[in-house]
C-alpha cells in the first residue's frame, strides 16, 4: 500500500512463459482499485474508487494507430461510463463524447456497454484530450494529479532530406509524442533546427527507425548547434554617418554613441547629460539598457525608437558568431539630421552600424551555456568518470553516495555533453544515469572563442559569395 515493495516477474510475450503466473499474482495477492489508496487531484482533495460517485476518467495511455486514429486508454477513478456519455476537459476546456467503448485484450479490442469505477477502458477519437487528462461528468471537478514524465537525457537534431516533407515531419512527432511524453521536439528558432529529445540512444533509434520506415521519411541526426550569447568586456565608442541621394528626398542620419559592459546597479556616466533611461529586459536573457543623452536637439526625440531599433536588430546576429548579443548599455550623445532628407530608414541603419563598430572595439565576448550535471555510477568506475568531465571542461563541484552508487557533482559547458553521454556509456557499460539542468552564461576560452569566430566568419564570406 506504501510502494516500498515492488515485484519483479520474467516473462517472454514471444515463448508465451510466464504470463500465467503474472495473472495469477494480480489475481490473488495484488489488490483491488477499492483497496487502493484514493487518487489525489491537483488541488490536494481525494477521489475515491467509489462506482456512485461522479463518473471521473483519466487517461494514462494514448495510442496512434494508422487506420483507426487516435485510442485513448483509461482508468475509471469513479462512478461509471457508458456509451454516448459525454465528458468535460478542464484542461482543454472541451467537451469530449464516448463513442465506444472498449477493453483491450492482447492486440484484440472488445466492445463494452458499460465501465465502472476501477476498471481500465480504451475509446477512440477523442479530440482534444490526451495522456494525462482528465474527464469529468457532471457534478466532478477538478485534474487529478498528472504523470510525472522524467526530464529528456540525451538530444540531436533532425535534418529532412526532402524539405516537401517538412509538415509530414511535424505531424508523425506530434503522433510519436502522443504515444510516449518522454520523447519531445521542438523547432528552436535561436540555432534554426529541429531538436529531438529522449532518454537515450536506443530511444533515439526507435524514432529514427519509425520515421524511415512507417512514416517512409529519409532523416539524419546531427549535433545541434549552441545557442551561444555575445557580450563586451570594455567601454568603446563609435560614430556612423548613413547617407544616400536618389533623385527626391534622400536620407540622412548620424548617430554617435557610447557603449558598455551592463550590470546591475552600474551607474549614469558622470560626462553625459542623460536625459532619459529606457530597461529593455530581452526575451533570450540580460538586458539592453538605453540612456539617451542628447543636448540641444542634435537628433530629434522621434528617431530614438529607430536608433533603438537598429541596435535591436544587430543585437539578434551579433557580430562575432551570430548569436543573442546581451547585458550591454548603450548612451546616444551626439549626432546630426537634416530637415528633408532624415527619416526614421535612416536612423535605423545609422543606429545599428554605430553599434556594430563600437561593439567590435569594445573586446566582444563569447559566452556559453552551463549546465549543473549529476552523474552516478558505480563505484569502480569514480576515476574514469572524473577524468572524464575533466577532459570535457568540467568543474568538479562535489560528491556524495547514494545506495553504492557514487554521484558526482559538475558544471559542464552544454558544447562538451552530448559527447559525455556516449563516453560515459562506455566506461560505465550502460550503468551511469546523468540529469543536468541550466546553470547559467559563462566565458567561453580564448582559443575557442577565436576558433568559432572564424568558422562563422567563413559561413559569412561563403554565403555572401
Amino acid at each position: 500500500m506504501n510502494h516500498q515493495v515492488f515485484p519483479v516477474f520474467c516473462l517472454s510475450a514471444k515463448n508465451d512463459m510466464g504470463s500465467g503466473r503474472l495473472m495469477g499474482f494480480i489475481d490473488n495477492v495484488a489488490p483491488s482499485a477499492v483497496d487502493m489508496p484514493a487518487e489525489v487531484l491537483e488541488d490536494g482533495s481525494e477521489v475515491k474508487c467509489d462506482p456512485k460517485a461522479p463518473t471521473r476518467l483519466f487517461v494514462f495511455k494514448t495510442l496512434v494507430e494508422p487506420h483507426l486514429g487516435k485510442l485513448s486508454l483509461f482508468k475509471v477513478m469513479a462512478g461509471e461510463v457508458v456509451q454516448g456519455n459525454d465528458f468535460q476537459n478542464e484542461k482543454t476546456d472541451t467537451t469530449e463524447r464516448i463513442g465506444q467503448l472498449f477493453i483491450l485484450d492482447g492486440k484484440n479490442r472488445i466492445q463494452v456497454d458499460r465501465l465502472k469505477a476501477g476498471d481500465i477502458g480504451a475509446t477512440l477519437k477523442l479530440k482534444n484530450t490526451n495522456t494525462s487528462d482528465t474527464l469529468n461528468a457532471k457534478g466532478a471537478q477538478g485534474n487529478i494529479d498528472e504523470i510525472h514524465f522524467p526530464e529528456p537525457k540525451l538530444r540531436t537534431a533532425i535534418v529532412i532530406k526532402n524539405k516537401n516533407d517538412d509538415e509530414k515531419l511535424m505531424l508523425a512527432l506530434h503522433d510519436i509524442h502522443a504515444e510516449d511524453q518522454t520523447i519531445r521536439y521542438r523547432y528552436d528558432k535561436e540555432i534554426r533546427q529541429l531538436i529531438l529529445s529522449t532518454q537515450g540512444d536506443l530511444h533515439m533509434n526507435i524514432v529514427k527507425w519509425r520515421l524511415q520506415n512507417l512514416h517512409k521519411m529519409e532523416i539524419d541526426f546531427e549535433t545541434p548547434r549552441i545557442p551561444y550569447r555575445e557580450t563586451i568586456q570594455k567601454p568603446a565608442e563609435a560614430n556612423y554617418k548613413h547617407k544616400k541621394q536618389s533623385g527626391g528626398s534622400g536620407q540622412f542620419g548620424e548617430v554617435y554613441m557610447r557603449i558598455e559592459p551592463y550590470f546591475e546597479g552600474l551607474p549614469n556616466p558622470k560626462d553625459l547629460n542623460v536625459k532619459n533611461t529606457e530597461v529593455h529586459d530581452l526575451p533570450w536573457g540580460g538586458k539592453l539598457v538605453f540612456l539617451n543623452c542628447i543636448s540641444g536637439g542634435v537628433i530629434d526625440n522621434r528617431f530614438m525608437p529607430s536608433i533603438i531599433k537598429g541596435i535591436m536588430e544587430k543585437m539578434l546576429e551579433g557580430p562575432l558568431t551570430g548569436s543573442y548579443v546581451r547585458d550591454v548599455r548603450v548612451a546616444v550623445y551626439d549626432g546630426k539630421m537634416h530637415a528633408v532628407d532624415s527619416n526614421d530608414i535612416s536612423f535605423k541603419i545609422a543606429g545599428m552600424m554605430a553599434f556594430k563598430e563600437a561593439f567590435h572595439a569594445a573586446q566582444p565576448q563569447l559566452l556559453e551555456p552551463i549546465y549543473e550535471v549529476e552523474t552516478e555510477a558505480p563505484e569502480h568506475v569514480m576515476g574514469d568518470v572524473m577524468s572524464e568531465l575533466q577532459t570535457r571542461r568540467s568543474v568538479i563541484m562535489g560528491m556524495d553516495s547514494r545506495g553504492g552508487y557514487q554521484i558526482i557533482k559538475a558544471r559542464t559547458p552544454l558544447a562538451e555533453l552530448d559527447k559525455f553521454n556516449a563516453a560515459l556509456r562506455s566506461i560505465t557499460q550502460g550503468r551511469a544515469k546523468v540529469k543536468s539542468i541550466f546553470a547559467e552564461y559563462a566565458p567561453v576560452p580564448n582559443e575557442i572563442q577565436k576558433k568559432l569566430t572564424e568558422d562563422y566568419r567563413k559561413i559569412e564570406v561563403d554565403g555572401h559569395h
